[in-house]
């Protein structure tokens, strides 16, 4: 049983980090391309770059997390 919460605990953590890896990488992306546009909006203008990347490592954190549960949770079903 030790062995089994170790890897549960261990696919969670990875897959939070690249959650929130691929959340600020994704973030920067709007960001860039909100900026670029030829015609910005004001939301664009207005919103901190910092808290939109926050938000997507947020964001990020919660869906890797979800999928780690979710992946494990069907592994467990199969078996």
């Amino acid at each position: 049983m030790g062995r089994k919460n170790n890897q549960l605990s261990l696919t969670i953590v990875v897959c939070s980090i690249l959650g929130i890896i691929f959340g600020a990488t994704a973030s920067q992306a709007e960001i860039h391309q909100c900026l670029t546009d030829d015609t910005p909006s004001n939301q664009c203008l207005m919103q901190s770059p910092t808290e939109k990347r926050l938000e997507g490592m947020f964001t990020g954190l919660f869906v890797g997390a979800g999928a780690a549960i979710g992946a494990t949770w069907q592994v467990s079903q199969k078996r």
